[in-house]
């Protein structure tokens, strides 16, 4: 309890000290922005351990632990435009303090919709909040995620070095600080493996990051600190303590190239990593919670040929250290990626691009395999304002 005390204090005391103030309301007019973009995406790839199934995600966008193992040789072609989204983005003032609400789908990951006839996907949430002063309401993404990416394109690019997530959070920022208390949902591998569950902590998950920025680049540094907890056969709680520091960078090497890299270590991380690859905890004999610690990370380098054409290159992976006597033997363990590519922009709205992937999954059987894609992309971005 006094834990718990002491973490609302310390959300809870800058918005106190703004409640003592009272600015009059003002009437501005509101600054509107309609945007988003176009994409079709064409994808040819070749399967080392067998075709994913029609609805696998694997088939849009990279998710390391849908890559099949231990089947035939397969080749597949597929096209979507699923990656394609709006936002809208509303600014104003209100008591004195800026407002900002933004709002952005897509149609990645939909379970609405088949290939028979029409395509039609339903639409999905990437992201809903509000901004109001330094506070944000709302879902987007993670403050644990340092949201430097490769130039790919490929949406998930390189997955298994990354953060990644988007969630329900209340965060407060004070100049380059963030804090924030986030949706605690843990994924947990029953004893002996097999399906994973799903089980909420009892406090949210509490995240710090400091960003720092200056004419070399940008960069940002986090922390985060979970209970991972489930309820037994006889409703007795088991619970235990997850952790995680996570970095990323984008350092100027030139008049526009960049080197982008980003490195994660934790204990029962799970769901934060690489799309889920991971379970953030397991079952042990005695009924108890193991966590499961991993590192992972990436390194690219983005280049321009010229004010038209770049490249990006990019190599990721990802390494846990499982309780195999109590996650089994078809665990992920490990995973990689390599990718290139070469994007042409006509004009600043305009894409064209190809890109080469490799990127492979690893269990603790000691099985593995991996696919080879080649993707072309087209997209047309827009944006109107008022």
């Amino acid at each position: 309890m006094k834990i718990l005390l002491k973490t609302a204090l310390v959300f809870l005391l800058p918005f106190a000290s703004w409640c003592q103030e009272t600015p009059p309301s003002s009437k501005k007019k509101v600054d509107f922005t309609l945007g988003g973009f176009a994409k079709m995406d064409v994808m040819f790839t070749s399967f080392e351990g067998g075709e994913p199934t029609q609805d696998s995600p694997l088939r849009d966008i990279h998710l390391p632990s849908g890559i099949p193992i231990g089947g035939k040789n397969a080749f597949d072609t597929h096209m979507h435009i699923k990656e394609s989204r709006f936002f809208v983005d509303l600014k104003n003032e209100l008591l004195g303090k800026p407002v900002r609400v933004y709002f952005e789908m897509d149609f990645l990951l939909s379970e609405g919709g088949d290939q028979r006839v029409s395509n039609s996907y339903n639409p999905r949430i990437r992201h809903f909040y509000f901004d109001f002063g330094n506070w944000k309401f709302g879902q987007t993404w993670t403050t644990f995620m340092v949201v430097i990416i490769p130039d790919d394109l490929d949406f998930a690019g390189a997955a298994e070095g990354i953060v990644f997530g988007r969630q329900p959070q209340v965060r407060y920022t004070l100049d380059k600080w963030q804090f924030s208390l986030e949706l605690p949902e843990s994924t947990i591998t029953p004893n002996g493996g097999g399906a994973f569950q799903i089980s909420s902590g009892g406090i949210p998950d509490a995240v710090v990051r400091r960003n720092f920025n200056g004419d070399w680049g940008e960069a940002g540094v986090a922390g985060i600190a979970r209970n991972i907890r489930y309820y037994d056969a006889q409703e007795n709680r088991h619970g235990q303590f997850g952790f995680g520091v996570t970095g990323g960078a984008k350092i100027n090497t030139g008049e526009r190239d960049d080197i982008r890299l980003s490195a994660t270590y934790g204990n029962g991380l799970g769901r934060y990593l690489a799309l889920a690859f991971l379970n953030g905890a397991v079952i042990n004999d005695a009924g108890d919670l193991e966590t499961i610690n991993s590192i992972n990370g990436y390194v690219a380098y983005l280049h321009h040929w010229n004010a038209q054409w770049r490249s990006s290159f990019n190599y990721s992976f990802l390494q846990a250290n499982n309780p195999s006597e109590y996650t089994g033997l078809e665990a992920n363990n490990r995973a990689w990626s390599a990718s290139a590519n070469l994007l042409y922009n006509p004009a600043p709205e305009l894409l064209f691009g190809v890109e080469s992937m490799y990127g492979y999954r690893g269990i603790e059987s000691g099985a593995g395999d991996g696919f080879f894609r080649v993707q072309f992309s087209a997209r047309y971005a827009f944006k109107y304002k008022n």
